[in-house]
């Protein structure tokens, strides 16, 4: 009995030590989380001015403008929706130490660099009668958010260089020489510049025919009546002036001028001595006139200016890090930075044909300084985030050339939004521009982006603005991508010239009747552009294996038999899923204006979509969803399982229409490392895919939308943990994300290597929204309208 009795004793002991010390751990647990979380609270704003090079701008500009992929060898900064950006000196180059390389300016549609710098200070010391050997200087050139500086530190003096925008046309350089000596510094300025008058784009070179103009305090630059097609576009009322708060004394020869100081200055020993100049770039008098009457305040105010611009960029960081979870994570915060600067670098103000700012896809590539439908629905759901009114404007932009029923070229399109507008219209707009696209739509999500712009700034006047306008193109899906009325829509293209076979003098075939002979590759190309997923496995058009007969082209009829449209001839699942989330996202918005009859009626729609896809386009056998290959004759369907599995597979979960099974083994098929969970995440083809291709565009590379969709897809079925991870090996394995590298169109899943273009604005977007909802916190932009 004793030895059970002491047994008993023994054991309480052992179990009043083991609580002891697990009291004590959960204690010092608690001490430590409390700790932590007073670090957390402790940790230091975000400033600006943290923020250094996160992307490298450094350059030597040449007339050679393009490296890769038709892409500019350099990466700029511009900010306000300016039309021209500027880089920092790349430091090799001691012809253009004094000044900001450049600027790159936008000759309407394409790029150009005007100058190795344009604006270059020599400082000479009257007493010695030598000029200063800035090569010699001990330098810092930083690229801060908003913000360009320079400093140049010698013997006798210290240079400081500072560049801001100040509006949509123009720069203010700040000039600031402090005297290190102990004697007074006499010294004499001047500034240089010499045009390179020259593009070379890879395949010839252009002469663009500029001329220098002595102005009073500065010099200006007049451009010719150019309208080189597809290479650069100017007229003479196109203009870049320089504009400095000092009379000058001007020598202009051929390319190159000199503006020198008409009075010598002195600045006493340990004191400074600053100066100013503006520089614009503007498309018509107009805008020149208003831009010169601003000159003097733009100097006048150039305390204010530089503080008030500290304090936009600062209110920039402070919406983004204002969770104060990110000081959990305080990797990630100079690419969400970048994405940022990314962002507000491609945006672009109204100019031309473009009436409202917008983000253009990159300002370094040549065919993209135009507005995207779908790349501006993107953008502005990560940037209302921190500037609320770029984005409306950047749905607005698209908005404005919404097809209306009076339409003179596509009546039949009331509605609809067109894929891209540009600087000029196309002849058949009144303009002489080439890269508008009105053949084709891109996929309904304007919802997602004025739903996402509404709940992050309640603007409901906004809101009211652009519901019906989104109404009429969620209809226009119905009337006339909607092959077989069955209330499931399908990628096609619109009725349009670059539809019709053509001679060898590129003039339309007709067949026997008269009537223009369809050429199916074109509408099957329009379809695939209207997709936004422009070769993609599923829309070739041989398709694949046995049973198959490929992508065919279907008309689309009016009540009276006329041709208003063309259909592919599947109904594809991503499509769909968007049209459901768009219902989604209209129902939210009628039942916040009182439009309880419209919301009961997309509740109705979005049931009989959902209904139809858990039904039609998921296999149960690989656990993913497909598009649905139709007949024209309404004989039986075929799901496409045979084009293996793509990013369209997840937009069901994105959407939310997907039930839990399904979506657990969807859910399997991205987490598994031989289809989706490669180096870098979410492939657009399983890597399993036949025609999986890592580096080539759709059909393997490595998009972030679809990514973001993805991520957003595991978070709105309860999978954190994984949408968390995924996101993470997005930022780490994306090369030269996280160092100093720009952000690319796409990138290589096996490898990480960056793809096609660079400073690519929805990669940026996308990044930021998953910064902030996924790594920081646990929210998605995906529809809430429908349980």
């Amino acid at each position: 009995m004793k030895k059970k009795h002491y047994l008993f004793i023994s054991l309480g002991i052992i179990l009043l030590i083991v609580a002891g010390v697990a009291g004590f751990n959960l204690l010092n647990k608690d001490k430590k989380e409390e700790q932590t979380s007073d670090l957390i609270e402790k940790a230091p704003k975000p400033e600006v001015s943290n923020f250094k090079n996160v992307i490298d701008i450094s350059a030597n500009p040449t007339e050679n403008m393009y490296g890769n992929y038709d892409t500019n060898r350099f990466n700029n900064f511009s900010d306000l929706g300016a039309w021209h950006g500027y880089y920092l000196p790349d430091g090799n180059s001691p012809e253009i130490l004094g000044g900001f390389a450049g600027p790159v300016i936008i000759g309407e549609e394409y790029p150009a660099n005007l100058a190795k710098t344009f604006n270059k200070i020599q400082i000479a010391n009257d007493d010695t009668k030598t000029t200063y050997d800035l090569s010699k200087a001990s330098t810092d050139f930083a690229y801060y958010p908003g913000k360009l500086a320079q400093t140049y530190e010698l013997d006798d003096l210290t240079l400081e260089l500072d560049l801001i925008f100040t509006s949509n046309r123009s720069a203010l350089v700040k000039t600031n020489i402090t005297n290190k000596t102990e004697k007074p510094l006499h010294l004499s300025l001047s500034w240089q510049g010499t045009l390179l008058n020259k593009l070379n784009d890879g395949s010839e070179t252009i002469d663009l025919k500029q001329t220098l103009e002595s102005t009073a305090n500065g010099v200006q630059v007049n451009f010719p009546d150019m309208r080189e097609i597809w290479t650069f576009f100017s007229t003479k009322q196109t203009k870049y002036s320089i504009y400095h708060d000092m009379p000058v004394v001007n020598d202009v020869a051929n390319n190159t001028y000199t503006s020198k100081a008409k009075s010598p200055i002195t600045i006493a020993p340990n004191k400074d001595f600053a100066t100013f100049a503006v520089e614009s770039y503007t498309f018509t008098d107009q805008e020149l006139q208003d831009e010169k009457a601003n000159w003097d305040s733009y100097i006048a105010d150039q305390d204010k200016l530089f503080q008030d611009n500290n304090k936009r960029w600062q209110g920039y960081l402070d919406k983004t890090f204002a969770d104060k979870k990110s000081k959990n994570h305080p990797e990630y915060k100079n690419a969400a930075v970048k994405t940022i600067e990314t962002l507000t670098t491609n945006w672009r103000s109204p100019a031309g044909a473009i009436k409202h700012d917008g983000i253009v896809p990159s300002m370094s590539y040549k065919w993209f300084i135009g507005l995207w439908s779908w790349d501006s629905w993107k953008e502005a759901v990560a940037t209302v985030n921190f500037n609320p009114e770029l984005a409306k404007n950047s749905v607005r932009a698209l908005f404005d050339y919404q097809i209306q029923k009076d339409d003179p070229n596509l009546p039949q399109d009331s509605g609809a939004i067109i894929d891209a507008i540009f600087y000029n219209k196309t002849p058949e707009r009144g303009g002489d521009g080439g890269n508008w696209n009105e053949r084709n739509s891109k996929p309904p999500l304007s919802a997602w982006a004025v739903w996402n712009i509404y709940t992050e700034t309640k603007d409901k006047a906004f809101l009211k603005e652009m519901y019906p306008k989104l109404v009429a193109y969620h209809d226009w899906w119905y009337t006339n991508r909607d092959h077989n009325k069955n209330g499931i829509a399908e990628y096609g293209s619109m009725v349009s010239d670059a539809n019709w076979k053509k001679d060898a003098n590129d003039k339309n075939i007709k067949d026997a009747t008269g009537n223009f002979e369809l050429n199916d590759e074109a509408v099957i190309e329009a379809a695939a552009w209207e997709s936004g997923m422009d070769n993609a496995v599923r829309f070739d058009k041989d398709g694949v294996g046995k049973n198959d007969p490929g992508v065919l082209v279907f008309e689309n009829k009016d009540s009276a038999d006329k041709v208003i449209g063309y259909s592919i001839n599947q109904e594809s699942v991503d499509l769909n899923a968007y049209l459901y989330a768009e219902k989604g996202f209209l129902v939210s918005m009628a039942k916040e204006l009182g439009k309880d009859d419209d919301a009961d009626k997309y509740k109705k729609e979005a049931e009989k979509v959902q209904t139809y896809i858990e039904k039609n386009m998921y296999d149960k056998d690989t656990g993913f969803y497909y598009d649905l290959q139709i007949n024209d004759d309404d004989s039986k369907t075929k799901l496409l399982v045979n084009r293996g599995k793509g990013t369209e597979g997840w937009i069901p979960l994105w959407a939310k229409l997907s039930d839990e099974d399904k979506a657990a083994s969807v859910r399997e098929n991205m987490l598994s490392p031989n289809k989706f969970n490669t180096y870098v995440p979410f492939p657009t083809a399983s890597k399993d895919n036949s025609r999986f291709s890592a580096t080539e565009y759709w059909r393997g590379p490595v998009w972030l939308d679809q990514a973001l969709f993805g991520v957003e897809a595991l978070q709105n079925y309860g999978y954190k943990s994984d949408a968390t991870f995924l996101s993470k090996n997005l930022f780490n394995h994306a090369n030269g994300l996280m160092g100093n590298g720009p952000i690319h169109e796409n990138y290589d899943p096996l490898t990480g290597d960056g793809l096609s273009t660079k400073n690519f604005s929805w990669s940026s977007a996308a990044y930021y929204l998953m910064y902030q909802n996924t790594i920081v916190g646990d929210e998605t932009t995906s529809q809430t309208g429908i349980k």
